[in-house]
């Protein structure tokens, strides 16, 4: 390990030493990963250019879904990549000022998603409670608009991050114990004062993650209500088909999120460090993998759009 001279404010480099106690299966684990990243990018870009060509997806949920996507898109490639450089060429080493931005990329794109999974909420609920008013409540306008506010909200909460960890002195080495930067990761090399940093992460973390679960809840209860009032079963079966697929999308972004919350604060000496650093991974790679399969299997219009090209490259070749 490298060790820092107590004089050096700033280290020029980090090592990252991917996940700890099992590098030496560091090959085996990286399949798993970039099968994963491919199927992520390969999804996620496919949705993209679905919604893009096809009009009958012009719609906000769609809208929604496409933002959903382009996060996705930008939070899993500013870990992915590192983390199987790490696995397959052993280049662990990042620029300090290259670690800060992967910092402020990974954490501003999870907030992102956290806050697109709480639009798609909103957008469910104006579809359900207010059906025949869903086209002029959520104009594009508006739909820009408040992608525009989850993203910026995203960047101003998470921009001091970089700012409070560069202010610290560093003299405990330069090794991190994980696959990317992350902020309390790289804080606790320091050996000055991180109260200020662990405050304000948890602050983030309520004001983003508590704030989106909040309207997520609010939302589906009233969406509940509005459901169970429904005369017809037949309606209510098919006004909660359309919450399918954005259920399992919150299922799969806030599972691995709460695990990892609620372990590092009450399991931290029973849970080994390398089941933190997977989590943390698979916080990153699962909602990118599993979203694009998830709404092609249970949206009809996007299994009807894919059958359509399929038919159509079909008949061209025929």
């Amino acid at each position: 390990m490298l060790m820092l001279n107590k004089t050096e404010r700033v280290p020029p480099s980090f090592i990252l030493n991917g996940i700890p106690g099992l590098e030496e299966v560091h090959i085996w684990i990286s399949f798993p990963f970039c099968s994963m990243y491919v199927v992520a990018m390969a999804g996620n870009c496919g949705l993209l250019y679905l919604i893009y060509c096809e009009d009958s997806l012009h719609k906000p949920m769609y809208y929604f879904l496409a933002m959903l996507s382009l996060t996705d898109l930008v939070m899993c490639s500013s870990a992915v990549p590192k983390a199987l450089s790490i696995f397959w060429f052993h280049l662990k080493k990042i620029s300090f000022d290259g670690c800060l931005i992967q910092m402020f990329f990974i954490h501003t794109f999870t907030g992102m998603e956290s806050g697109v999974l709480m639009l798609m909420a909103l957008d469910r609920y104006v579809a359900i409670c207010y059906p025949l008013r869903y086209s002029t409540i959520l104009t594009n306008p508006v739909i820009a608009k408040a992608g525009l506010s989850t993203f910026l909200r995203g960047v101003l909460l998470i921009i001091p991050f970089p700012f409070l960890t560069k202010r610290l002195p560093y003299c405990r080495g330069n090794v991190i114990p994980h696959t990317y930067c992350d902020h309390m990761s790289v804080a606790k090399l320091s050996c000055g004062n991180i109260k200020v940093n662990a405050i304000y992460g948890l602050i983030v973390a309520l004001l983003i993650g508590g704030f989106d679960i909040l309207c997520i809840t609010v939302s589906y209860t009233m969406i509940l209500r509005a459901v169970v009032s429904l005369s017809s079963a037949q309606a209510r079966q098919k006004a909660f088909s359309t919450c399918t697929a954005h259920i399992c999308a919150i299922v799969f972004s806030y599972s691995p999120a709460f695990f990892s919350f609620f372990s590092h604060r009450f399991g931290g000496h029973t849970i080994p460090p390398s089941c933190h650093i997977i989590m943390a991974n698979i916080y990153l790679l699962l909602p990118p993998t599993m979203n694009p399969v998830v709404y092609g299997v249970k949206t009809k219009q996007i299994r009807d759009c894919v059958s359509g090209i399929l038919s159509g490259s079909k008949n061209t070749k025929s």
